[in-house]
C-alpha cells in the first residue's frame, strides 16, 4: 500500500509531468520528423539504387555493342579477304591472309570455309576435322543458309570442328557467294571467336552483393550468359525469361524465385540481345534499415539528452513546490512543528509564507483545544467516579439492613468486611494508579457484595499470572466491566450466571480479561459501544466507554478495551495496558 502511494506521487507529481511532457513533446516532434527523413532517405536511396542499375546496364550494353561491332568489322573483313582471294589468288594465298587475322586477335578461335554441302573450302588454325561433328546440323550452319547475306550470332556453344579442341565460343556464320572454278557457288563463311571475353566482361558488372547480370536472346529467351550457367542448365536455378522477353527496356520487380528482386533491362542493337541486371531487394531494405537505424540512434540520443536536461530544469522549477508538499505532509502526519524558508515573491513563495501562517495558528487552536478537552474530560470521568459511591453504598447498605433484619450476622459481616475493603482500595490515598494484585482485590470485594446482594445468583473465578500482580494500572478499570456483565449480561438470566476474571502477560502488555456467560451483545450495539453512539438507557456503553478512553488518554492509543459477544453465550470484555511494574517490586 505504501508503495502504491509512493508511486502515485512520483507520477503525479509536478516535476514529473513537466519532464514527460516535455519529453513527449520532443519525442513526437522528432518522431514526425524521423519519418519524414526516412521515407525521404528511403526513397531517394530507392531511385539511386534503380538510376544505378540502368547505368551500370546501359554501361554493359554500351561495351557489349562495341565488342560485338568490333567483331562484325573483322568478320567483314576475313569476308572481303575470302570473296577477292577465291576470285584472284585461290586458296594459298586464302589462308595467308586468315592467318595474319587470326595472329592479331587473340579472341579469335577459328575461321573456316564451307560450301553449302559441308565440305571444307579453307580454314585455320590448320587441324584435322572431326569425322561426326554432323556439319550441316549445327544452328549456325542452317541459320546462314537461311538467312542469305545476313550476319548471324550463335548461342555460346562448345567449338567440335577439330581434334583436340574444346573452346567456348559464340559462332558469327554468313552464307555468301564465292567463284570457284569459273562456277558460282554457295558457301557458309564461320569465325568463332572465345566466349571468354563477354563472360570477363559481364562477369565484372557488379549490382550489390548479390546482384548479377545474364544475357538472353530475343527469339526464345534461351540463355547467351548467366554466371551461374551451370545451375541454370540443372535446374537448380531458374530465371523468368518469360516476362523479360516483354521488356525491351525498363524496370520492373520480379518475386517468382522466392526473393523479391528488381530486374533491369537493355536490348543490344543489330543481335536482339538482352542485357538483365538482377539486385535483390533485401540488399536496398538493408540500406533502409541502416538509415532507420542511424535515425533510432538519433532519436534516442536527442531523447535521452532532452529527457536530462527537461528533467533538471523540472528539478529546479518544482524544487519550491517540492519542498512545500514534504511540509504539508508532515502537517497530516500531525507534525506541527515545522517552518518553511521562504525564498523569493513568487506565486511559491506567497504560498509558503501563508502556509507558515496556517501551521502556527493550527498550532494554537490545537493546543487550545487540547487543554479544553482534557479539562473537559477529567471533569467527567471524577463526576462519573463520585457517581459511583453513593450509588453503589446506598444499594450496599440497603443489603446490610436486609441481612440484618433476617438475623444473618455473618453474612452482615462477609459484607461489611468487603465492602470497607473495597472502599479502602477506591480511596488508596488519592492515587489515580495501583498494582494489577490491589484492582483485582477490588474486583473481588465488589463481586462477593454483589453476589450476596443477587443471593448467589452467580459463581466468580479470579485467575491471575504472579509476575503480572505487581505490574502498574489504572485504578477502577475492572469494576465497571464487571458490574455492565452483572446488569446487562447476567441478571436477567433465568440460569446461574458465571464470571471469570483472568490477567496475563503478552510481550510487553498485560491482558485483563472478564468473560461472563450471560445474554450477550447485539451485533448492531456491540459495533457502537465503545464509540459513544450506542443507546443505553441504563449506562450500558457508558462505562465501557469510559474505561476505554481513561486507558486510552493514560497509556495511549495501543491500548484500551476489546470486546467480543455471542447472544445467549456470553461476552468476553479484554483490557491492554502496558506492562509495567511497580518501583521495587520483586519477581515472584
Amino acid at each position: 500500500m505504501a508503495a502504491s502511494v509512493v508511486f502515485t506521487w512520483k507520477v503525479k507529481s509536478i516535476q514529473v509531468i513537466i519532464t514527460a511532457s516535455f519529453t513527449l513533446l520532443t519525442l513526437l516532434v522528432m518522431a514526425f520528423v524521423s519519418v519524414m527523413l526516412y521515407n525521404k532517405f528511403t526513397k531517394t536511396a530507392e531511385q539511386n539504387t534503380f538510376l544505378s542499375n540502368e547505368q551500370i546496364v546501359a554501361q554493359v550494353k554500351y561495351n557489349l555493342e562495341i565488342y560485338l561491332q568490333n567483331m562484325s568489322q573483322v568478320f567483314q573483313t576475313v569476308e572481303q579477304k575470302v570473296w577477292m582471294n577465291a576470285i584472284v589468288s585461290g586458296e594459298e594465298r586464302l589462308t595467308e591472309q586468315l592467318g595474319t587475322i587470326l595472329d592479331s586477335r587473340t579472341d579469335i578461335v577459328s575461321m573456316a570455309l564451307f560450301t553449302a554441302d559441308g565440305e571444307p573450302i579453307a580454314g585455320l588454325p590448320v587441324m584435322d576435322m572431326r569425322k561426326n561433328t554432323k556439319l550441316t546440323e549445327q544452328s549456325w550452319f542452317k541459320t546462314a543458309l537461311e538467312n542469305p547475306n545476313h550476319l548471324t550470332f550463335s548461342l555460346p556453344h562448345i567449338q567440335n570442328l577439330y581434334k583436340g579442341k574444346y573452346t567456348w565460343v559464340v559462332s558469327m556464320s554468313k552464307q555468301m557467294t564465292i567463284e570457284r572454278g569459273g562456277e558460282k557457288r554457295n558457301a557458309v563463311l564461320l569465325v568463332d571467336f572465345n566466349f571468354k571475353t563477354i563472360d570477363d566482361l559481364c562477369r565484372r558488372v557488379s549490382l550489390g552483393k548479390k546482384g548479377y547480370v545474364y544475357i538472353i536472346d530475343e527469339s526464345a529467351g534461351n540463355i547467351v550468359y548467366h554466371p551461374q550457367q551451370q545451375l541454370i542448365y540443372i535446374g537448380l536455378k531458374y530465371e523468368n525469361v518469360e516476362q523479360a522477353l516483354k521488356y525491351t527496356y525498363g524496370n520492373y520487380l520480379d518475386s517468382s524465385s522466392g526473393d523479391k528482386r528488381l530486374i533491369t533491362i537493355a536490348t543490344v542493337n543489330n543481335i536482339g540481345w538482352k542485357i538483365i541486371g538482377v539486385s535483390y531487394m533485401d540488399e536496398i531494405v538493408t540500406a533502409k534499415k541502416e538509415i532507420g537505424g542511424f535515425i533510432a540512434w538519433l532519436l534516442v540520443f536527442v531523447v535521452v539528452f532532452v529527457l536530462l536536461i527537461s528533467a533538471f530544469m523540472s528539478a529546479k522549477i518544482s524544487q519550491p513546490i517540492r519542498r512545500l508538499e514534504r511540509s504539508m505532509s508532515k502537517v497530516e502526519q500531525g507534525v506541527f512543528d515545522i517552518h518553511i524558508q521562504v525564498q523569493g515573491d513568487d506565486e511559491v513563495g506567497r504560498l509558503s509564507r501563508r502556509f507558515n501562517y496556517m501551521v502556527a495558528r493550527i498550532r494554537e487552536l490545537m493546543g487550545q483545544i487540547i487543554r479544553e478537552q482534557e479539562a473537559k474530560r477529567r471533569g467527567e470521568l471524577e463526576v462519573l467516579h463520585a457517581q459511583i459511591h453513593p450509588h453503589f453504598l446506598y444499594n450496599t447498605l440497603n443489603s446490610v439492613v436486609r441481612l440484618a433484619g433476617g438475623g444473618k450476622s455473618e453474612e452482615v459481616i462477609t459484607m461489611i468486611t468487603a465492602l470497607s475493603k473495597f472502599f479502602r482500595i477506591s480511596l488508596s490515598k488519592g492515587q489515580t494508579v495501583i498494582s494489577v494484585q490491589d484492582e483485582l482485590e477490588h474486583v473481588r470485594n465488589y463481586l462477593i457484595i454483589q453476589k450476596m446482594r443477587y443471593k448467589n445468583k452467580f459463581e466468580f473465578a479470579i485467575e491471575a499470572e504472579p509476575e503480572v500482580l505487581d505490574c502498574r494500572t489504572l485504578k477502577l478499570i475492572l469494576q465497571p466491566i464487571v458490574e455492565n456483565a452483572i446488569y446487562h449480561g447476567i441478571e436477567m438470566m433465568a440460569d446461574e450466571g458465571f464470571i471469570r476474571i483472568t490477567a496475563e502477560r503478552v510481550g510487553e502488555k498485560v491482558r485483563l480479561q472478564v468473560i461472563d456467560n450471560g445474554l450477550g451483545i447485539p451485533v448492531e450495539k456491540l459495533e457502537r459501544l465503545l464509540t459513544g453512539e450506542a443507546a443505553g438507557g441504563e449506562g450500558s456503553s457508558v462505562g465501557l466507554r469510559n474505561v476505554h478512553e481513561r486507558i486510552r488518554l493514560g497509556y495511549g492509543e495501543a491500548y484500551g478495551l476489546e470486546i467480543a459477544s455471542q447472544l445467549e453465550e456470553g461476552t468476553t470484555v479484554t483490557l491492554w495496558i502496558p506492562a509495567v511494574r511497580t518501583e521495587g517490586a520483586e519477581e515472584r
